[in-house]
């Protein structure tokens, strides 16, 4: 089940996947306000195998969020829900897990993304690289990826956000055809966002401890859930439950 979640779509197949993200965030510094920052996002993505080495793909995330700040002053609260972002890109293996862990890129570029007062197209791109190794029954896997932003306007503000760095080890374990076990931690090197190209704050770093489950329900269907806690750089966690159906 680990292979099929890391490899490819089959050649001429579909796989679509719904999902929910529901996450609480803090936000503090010693110059700025306290932010909690509840979220629920939900996220739908599809992929085609246009061969056996190569996918394309389009994903989306609709967000629902409730800011709350707390000062000296007290405390306030804010309601936001919008279509966040649309992606497309493809994923193309280079070579499989044979002799050599497997490897496999990926491309893409946002064709949305949504702010407080404008929008973006086409500002955003990433590119990522994925290699695992299966050793039965353990699945030995790491991604790394950049993405790059450019400058877009938000209102009346040059708004560019930062870009930034992640690398993504996990192990996994099958426990049976239907369980798969999964643990890994991210790590993420970000560059501080920029306003009318002002600085706001640093470059700074976090790591995320991922720990996940996938059940293997049906040949063609597979639920995953996934738990990231941060452990240092931020505050905050996120419980992620996805669907994933292919034919």
């Amino acid at each position: 089940m680990i292979d099929s979640a890391l490899g490819l779509t089959s050649w001429y197949a579909w796989h679509f996947s719904v999902g929910v993200k529901v996450g609480n965030y803090i936000i503090k510094s010693s110059l700025s306000p306290l932010f909690y920052v509840p979220i629920i996002i939900i996220a739908l993505s599809a992929r085609y195998g246009l061969s056996d080495n190569f996918e394309t793909y389009v994903r989306t995330d609709y967000l629902n969020s409730n800011n709350r700040v707390t000062d000296l002053s007290g405390s306030s609260s804010a309601n936001d829900s919008k279509l966040a972002d649309v992606w497309a890109g493809f994923n193309y293996q280079l070579s499989k897990d044979n002799n050599t862990p497997a490897l496999l890129v990926s491309i893409e570029a946002a064709l949305y993304e949504n702010y407080a007062s404008d929008n973006a197209q086409f500002k955003s791109q990433q590119i990522g690289i994925t290699t695992y190794r299966a050793i039965d029954p353990i699945v030995l896997s790491l991604t790394s990826g950049y993405r790059f932003s450019q400058t877009r306007k938000d209102g009346d503000i040059d708004y560019k956000p930062g870009n930034f760095l992640f690398i993504s080890p996990s192990v996994g374990f099958a426990v049976n055809d239907v369980i798969t076990l999964t643990t890994g931690f991210q790590w993420m090197n970000k560059q501080a966002d920029k306003f009318n190209n002002i600085s706001q704050g640093v470059r700074s770093t976090s790591t995320d401890l991922i720990l996940g489950m996938g059940y293997g329900q049906a040949k063609n269907s597979i639920i995953n859930t996934t738990l990231k806690a941060n452990i240092s750089g931020r505050g905050g966690a996120d419980l992620r439950v996805n669907w994933l159906y292919s034919f």
